[in-house]
């Protein structure tokens, strides 16, 4: 479907939407399903987190309970058989993709949130989470389609469904997988870890910082990924607006001891 983008035309208002439909579902899911729901690393409401879990799932990559338990088995069992995404033992192709469509890993791995398994909405949400990702669409398809759309940007229903939903979707996708492929293949490593982590500038900018992915692994109790002031995080930025808006808070910091470990010359990979 992203494909069909070569067949409808493209304009400015297009690749805005295309970016914003990206960065606000990047943001929630690496802010809410990862540095929240996997990682504890802030504290939110209940009426906030569902919000964020939310927008999260419109991005088509699960419920927040599964992602956030398959996340953690991760963590518990980086680089080894049991990491459900290891490029190191599996292949880059199955830890940037296939692992995600195995039937081996649809279900919801409910040992690793028994935290989370406590709160009904997100059990809900875990069970419906095909309905946001199909409302995403059906609204940019419909605003597409109203002569506001048509008059001011020239727009159809499908240029909108296209641009606004399918094009940053498939982008979503493969940006979030590569944390999981290239942030541990190629890279620096600035602490000494259990696995193959790697902290990657591209992979950082794609995710709005998620790339930082040594520095996480070595500690990831902190709702800041990059450890330095040239390590861009700009989720980490979102979150200290939502923290100075009252939004979120209790931004878990970075203990002087984890900067302490740093190795002086990173090692390079790759």
């Amino acid at each position: 479907m992203a494909l069909l983008a070569f067949f409808v035309p493209l304009t400015w208002a297009c690749i805005t939407l295309a970016i914003f439909s990206y960065l606000i579902r990047m943001f929630a899911i690496t802010a809410f399903y990862h540095r929240y729901f996997s990682h504890r690393t802030f504290k939110t409401s209940r009426i906030v987190h569902t919000i964020g879990a939310i927008v999260a799932s419109t991005a088509g990559q699960r419920g927040p309970l599964w992602w956030a338990s398959h996340h953690r088995r991760h963590h518990r069992h980086s680089d080894t058989p049991n990491d459900p995404h290891s490029p190191t033992l599996k292949g880059f192709i199955w830890s940037h993709m296939l692992w995600f469509m195995a039937p081996s890993a649809h279900a919801t791995v409910k040992d690793e949130i028994p935290d989370l398994q406590k709160l009904p909405e997100l059990r809900l949400l875990n069970r419906l989470d095909w309905i946001p990702v199909v409302g995403l669409a059906t609204v940019c398809y419909l605003l597409g389609e109203t002569a506001w759309a048509a008059k001011y940007f020239d727009a159809t229903g499908w240029q909108w469904l296209i641009w606004g939903f399918f094009v940053p979707t498939t982008a979503l996708y493969h940006a979030t997988y590569t944390v999981n492929s290239l942030a541990h293949l190629f890279g620096t490593r600035r602490f000494k870890t259990r696995d193959g982590s790697r902290n990657n500038l591209l992979v950082a900018l794609l995710t709005l910082g998620e790339g930082w992915h040594n520095n996480h692994h070595f500690f990831p109790g902190t709702a800041r990924q990059g450890f330095t002031r040239w390590e861009i995080d700009p989720t980490f930025w979102g979150l200290k607006i939502m923290a100075w808006l009252r939004i979120v808070s209790d931004l878990k910091p970075i203990p002087e001891w984890v900067q302490a470990k740093a190795v002086e010359h990173p090692e390079e990979t790759r």
